[in-house]
């Protein structure tokens, strides 16, 4: 969907492209990695900014709970594999990602590990942040309800204090602009902190160029108001 943004015409039809910006973020923070669903995603996030940890004893147990962001699946099985103990006796985990979840109980009983620390991510309120808690067994067994408790608890624990960032979702927006107004566009694109400036002179069109960048949802109107502002000919903005 593309909406002309130099014509007066066009700005009724700005708003069709903010929704479509914010499906396309929402999307994005959502992440791909497979799972059931469960949360969501959305404009902005907040997540870990550095991995924590904490430990805690119960009934000789010991359960050491290691927290980190991550961006998808693979990030988070990368993580899991630098942080689990082969000489313990479980390493359970859980991730969020947006509106995608993975747990596992590895070895515990159904539903006793994997999931309360799942559910003890998602009352935390960040995403993109998986956990896994290693037990060392200590000779008492704690009953399905004690490790619920275990679980969840030194999830909670870990996350409680653990600082965090908000991270604003980014969509890709593109245009076509005439030669002689590069300068001028170039220079209203580093006001806003846009990433990823790409240029394209293969458009098919003599003096004409394609730019494409990402830029924070939250300012994508600012900007359309400003290059129309700025340039005095048509330019049309589009989403990919």
């Amino acid at each position: 969907m593309a909406v002309g943004i130099a014509a007066p015409s066009s700005l009724n039809r700005f708003p069709a492209l903010l929704l479509r910006a914010k499906a396309m973020a929402s999307t994005t923070a959502s992440g791909s990695s497979g799972g059931s669903g469960g949360g969501g995603g959305g404009i902005s996030y907040t997540t870990l900014r550095e991995r924590v940890s904490c430990e805690r004893e119960i009934k000789r147990s010991k359960f050491i709970a290691i927290a980190a962001p991550v961006s998808d699946d693979q990030s988070a099985h990368a993580f899991l594999s630098q942080v689990r103990d082969p000489r313990a006796t479980h390493n359970c985990w859980a991730y969020k990602i947006g509106d995608q979840y993975r747990s596992n109980d590895d070895g515990e009983p159904s539903g006793t590990a994997g999931k309360p620390i799942y559910s003890a991510i998602a009352s935390s309120g960040v995403d993109r942040v998986m956990v896994v808690v290693i037990r060392y067994f200590g000779g008492i067994k704690l009953g399905t309800g004690g490790l619920v408790r275990a679980y969840g608890g030194v999830t909670t624990e870990c996350l409680r204090d653990a600082p965090t960032c908000l991270v604003k979702s980014k969509v890709l927006v593109g245009f076509e602009v005439p030669f002689d107004l590069l300068g001028s566009v170039y220079h209203q694109l580093q006001s806003f902190q846009v990433e990823d400036i790409k240029q394209d002179y293969d458009t098919g069109k003599d003096g004409t160029t394609k730019i494409t960048f990402r830029v924070d949802y939250d300012r994508l109107e600012n900007l359309e108001n400003t290059i129309k502002t700025g340039c005095s000919r048509q330019i049309t903005l589009s989403l990919y």
